[in-house]
């Protein structure tokens, strides 16, 4: 039987927005961002494990502390070396097939990560899986153990160690099948829907007002539904720039000449610091 395991990675420093994973959403109950993920990814039959992958840091003690509460299993590792947290994580619970995601992404929808699966387990061979042209905030990333150990034997840049999946990817995407599963045909517009920010939290609470007492896993669908009838919702955290990782050098500098295009200059200075290839 192939073991399917979930791995989020959580933890509760953030500069932008500290403890985030653990604010309340819907704002006036006890479940949390990370309970959310948890609740979306156990309606996914698919999965036989869910797991919490935080840091051995003092600070994210709660968290161990939450997840044991919920009957959640959780693993400790590195904080910096995020790839290394997953990998060890993931031969720790012997997983033969991981799905990535993290603890600031709480509306993953639960059609996209079954058709994902779908699609991952029904390619032959396929050692990584992206959704591509999904609202940020909805990816889904699906990867072989064989694979993530390769990575992490290989891997020896920063940005490859904190993002965990670039060197499938960015660094050596020859020596990988690697299956893109493009959205584009849907028309989905650029909407944010990760949790980063003050905005992002604001927005995230006034979504869940809207659309969670219908429905608790509501999805893409809904989501674009409410937009149509209240376009105003999804300007409240539009201006906010999400830290990246390119695929390619011409991905990098389409991205610059975007923000440049609308006079965002120093976003795009930020951009180029942040981003220029190692």
């Amino acid at each position: 039987m192939v073991n399917i395991v979930a791995i989020i990675q959580a933890r509760m420093g953030s500069s932008r927005l500290p403890n985030k994973v653990l604010k309340n959403l819907p704002f006036f109950s006890s479940e949390t961002l990370l309970s959310n993920i948890v609740n979306r990814l156990n309606e996914v039959k698919s999965i036989n494990k869910i797991v919490v992958a935080t840091t051995d840091k003092s600070s994210d003690n709660i968290i161990e502390e939450y997840c044991r509460e919920k009957k959640i299993s959780v693993f400790r590792g590195n904080e910096k070396n995020v790839l290394e947290r997953f990998y060890i994580a993931a031969r720790n619970y012997k997983a033969d097939i991981i799905l990535r995601f993290t603890g600031d992404n709480p509306i993953i929808d639960i059609s996209l990560i079954n058709e994902s699966l779908n699609e991952f387990q029904r390619e032959k061979n396929v050692d990584y899986l992206s959704l591509k042209n999904i609202p940020l905030g909805m990816g889904v990333e699906i990867f072989t153990f064989k694979a993530l150990e390769k990575n992490y034997l290989n891997s020896i840049f920063e940005y490859e160690k904190e993002h965990v999946t670039p060197y499938f990817y960015k660094t050596c995407p020859q020596n990988f099948k690697i299956l893109y599963l493009d959205k584009n045909k849907d028309e989905i517009p650029p909407l944010r829907f990760t949790v980063d920010t003050f905005e992002d939290y604001n927005f995230m609470c006034i979504l869940f007002d809207e659309l969670y007492s219908k429905n608790n896993f509501f999805g893409l669908k809904e989501i674009l539904e409410l937009r149509e009838k209240k376009p105003w919702i999804f300007e409240i955290n539009s201006s906010i720039m999400q830290k990246r990782v390119c695929a390619t050098l011409d991905e990098e500098i389409e991205e610059a000449k975007r923000l440049l295009k609308k006079q965002d200059l120093n976003k795009a200075y930020k951009f180029l610091t942040e981003n220029w290839r190692k």
